[in-house]
């Protein structure tokens, strides 16, 4: 091999990653902060390695944890002149060795089967104890069965370990290990088995078949696996099988980005590593080529305030990009203004030339989306939802939408939208304030709960009037898409990156979720903020809202963003500074603007004041709005009401906003009303006739 070729590889890396590239064979720890070229300093290592001639390509095994990373790992290698070595996540790597070796460990059989369902097996086992479960229920029981294979826990155990784990049980956990015992003896019978089992299997055929383990061992010599605080205790397993009792080893990790330790993923290898490996050789990668140092700062702001055993491995990072725009930090009076106002900033850079797929907005769960989409979808603003369905597209969604329009068979004399909506869907299972345990089936709780909040937005409709408006969000939602504004959730971020990153809905009970209940799950909510920071490159949003909805309960903002308030908003620091304490908040409940006695009904809401109390309404501008909104609803071949309700106009006849920001404060004036119409109502106030002002326009960002 040539050592002029393997010199030339180390052409154009950092100091730092020249030192990982060209550290000698052995145990070797790259820590790798975010954007700081992890992928190049990999790719380079086993090439220079390679072409040195310390170990044919064949000879190498590169482990990581997405088929897509796994391909780009080829590309670059190729393009480096390394072709043939064996880069493949953990399961393919393992589904590989068992097919080869199955003759050899189960009596000349061929590799059972692999589950298309663990979910399947699951319902299959509770069958058989007289167990009945929703799909979503035996969702979470599979992964609550996952997490304990992965973590090497067995169903005797179960018990002890996921209370000890702090897990999320989706139900009595004595069930659950019940459950547990009967999926294991469904497969057996079947003869079929899951993923952990494809794992277990090889880990233990390599561990007891002295053969098979030099076989495998003369094949791999020199082992790269990448985003190792992600490795589970079964990964693990396998991995010390394949290592035997030799050492040369890479691993590439940054504990600040461990964020699936619901999952079974643990960052103690990687925290452990020059313990288990004295001999180790550790590297830190810092120089952040993606983001600006403005966004760099505050990543760094953030992290600096964590504690726990990962905070032991945080990296400084050093931005080396030109400097760029500070990050925004903003405040809204709920969630639906803070949607219109993230609408109109995309539109914005998308007019300056921004493309749409180089925008994002992030958040906590996946419930979240809905009024993003509307927002966005209003604004003709092309999105593309990341790792989920779109929101109307969920099935609880779907189910919740036919059980409200048979709702309205039924009479609801007396009852308010948001009381008709909750006892609709009470009828099909979903019950307010009563939140499951187990991922799926929350999330699942929480998508409904959109709709109930949604209602409580619109409380001038009637539920028929509420039908139809979930049909137009639906139908504006559902256009297909190519090149689009990102939807996704931050776990669903982790690995991707945008030139504009909108991280939004960062509020007490959001972020941290209420959910993270220990001190070492709210340090993982700090390293999900982390990670959606360094998604940014150069443009950076970060937003919260006082509440989801007009008057509903009062928020504080996430206490990770103290860092990020300080210049700003100090007064808003010193919130999230302290989560426990009360604050004052323009969001609690609507009062009369004269009297100043709390309203309770819709129509008094809207208006803002009771309705014996006097009313300036200014009866021109009135009958001006009225007009306007006529020819509005002709045109668009529209009921007048969807447009705006009497008492919305009434409303705005009386307060008269001279400008956005004040317009959202009335009550029927959502985001979508905002963006569509909100400009024509603040030229009719200030004086302009109906056939002269455009519903078309969308409202500037300065005035969101």
């Amino acid at each position: 091999m040539s050592y002029d070729r393997a010199e030339r590889v180390l052409a154009g890396l950092d100091d730092e990653q020249r030192e990982a590239v060209s550290a000698p064979a052995g145990p070797v720890c790259i820590l790798a902060g975010a954007g700081t070229g992890k992928t190049r300093a990999v790719t380079h290592r086993i090439a220079y390695r390679v072409l040195r001639g310390d170990v044919r390509p064949q000879h190498v095994l590169a482990v990581t944890f997405t088929a897509r990373a796994a391909g780009e790992l080829r590309d670059r290698l190729r393009r480096l002149d390394t072709d043939g070595v064996q880069a493949r996540t953990f399961h393919s790597a393992a589904l590989r060795q068992l097919r080869y070796f199955a003759p050899r460990l189960l009596k000349s059989r061929e590799a059972p089967d692999l589950l298309d369902s663990k979910a399947k097996f699951v319902g299959i086992a509770a069958a058989r104890l007289g167990l009945s479960f929703s799909r979503t229920k035996l969702r979470d029981l599979a992964g609550e069965i996952e997490w304990a294979k992965s973590s090497l826990v067995e169903p005797d155990s179960y018990q002890t370990m996921a209370l000890r784990a702090g897990r999320d049980i989706p139900g009595d956990a004595a069930e659950v290990a019940k459950v547990y015992t009967a999926y294991e003896e469904a497969k057996t019978r079947a003869g079929v088995i899951d993923f952990e089992d494809m794992l277990s299997l090889t880990a233990r055929g390599i561990e007891e078949h002295e053969d098979m383990a030099e076989q495998i061992r003369a094949q791999y010599r020199l082992f790269i696996v990448d985003e190792y605080q992600d490795v589970n205790p079964l990964q693990q397993r396998l991995l010390n099988a394949w290592l035997g009792e030799r050492d040369d080893l890479t691993v590439v990790g940054d504990a600040a980005q461990t964020i699936y330790s619901f999952t079974g993923a643990t960052a103690d290898y990687l925290l452990d590593f020059t313990r288990a490996h004295p001999s180790s050789k550790v590297v830190r990668l810092v120089r952040d080529y993606r983001s600006t140092p403005q966004v760099v700062k505050l990543a760094n702001d953030t992290i600096a305030a964590a504690t726990g055993a990962q905070a032991k491995l945080r990296l400084q990072l050093i931005g080396q990009r030109p400097d760029g725009p500070p990050p925004q930090t903003l405040t809204f009076d709920d969630e639906p203004a803070e949607a219109a106002a993230v609408a109109a900033r995309c539109a914005e850079l998308i007019a300056r030339g921004t493309p749409p797929g180089q925008i994002a907005v992030l958040f906590r769960t996946n419930a979240q989306s809905e009024v993003y989409e509307a927002a966005l979808a209003d604004a003709d603003i092309p999105t593309v939802v990341q790792g989920a369905a779109r929101f109307f597209d969920r099935p609880e969604v779907r189910q919740a939408v036919v059980a409200l329009r048979a709702a309205t068979r039924t009479s609801h004399d007396g009852q308010s939208l948001p009381e008709a909506v909750t006892e609709a869907l009470e009828a099909v299972g979903w019950r307010p304030g009563s939140a499951p345990g187990g991922g799926q089936a929350r999330e699942k709780w929480e998508a409904v709960a959109a709709l109930v909040r949604l209602a409580e937005e619109h409380t001038e409709m009637s539920l028929p009037e509420f039908n139809d408006e979930l049909a137009r969000r639906a139908s504006v939602q559902h256009v297909p898409t190519v090149d689009g504004v990102t939807l996704a959730s931050l776990h669903a971020a982790k690995g991707l990156e945008w030139d504009a990153v909108f991280l939004v809905g960062l509020a007490e009970g959001t972020l941290p979720t209420t959910y993270a209940r220990t001190p070492v799950q709210v340090e993982e909510e700090r390293r999900l903020l982390y990670v959606g920071i360094t998604r940014a490159r150069e443009q950076l949003w970060l937003s919260w809202s006082l509440a989801r909805s007009p008057g509903s309960r009062p928020r504080r903002p996430c206490r990770f963003l103290a860092s990020a308030l300080t210049a700003d908003r100090p007064e808003l620091a010193a919130q999230a500074k302290a989560p426990g304490k009360k604050r004052s908040s323009r969001s609690g409940p609507i009062k009369c603007r004269i009297c100043g006695k709390t309203l309770i009904d819709a129509e008094p809401r809207k208006l803002g004041r009771c309705l014996d109390c006097p009313s300036d309404v200014d009866e021109e501008l009135y009958e001006r709005l009225v007009a306007w909104r006529t020819l509005v609803a002709s045109k668009a071949g529209l009921p007048a009401y969807t447009v705006f309700t009497n008492a919305t106009l009434t409303a705005i006849a009386e307060q008269r906003p001279e400008a956005l920001t004040a317009l959202t404060k009335i009550s029927g004036v959502g985001p979508r009303k905002l963006m569509v119409y909100g400009e024509a109502v603040i030229s009719l106030v200030a004086g302009a006739e109906p056939d002269e002002v455009s519903a078309e326009g969308l409202s500037s960002a300065t005035d969101s």
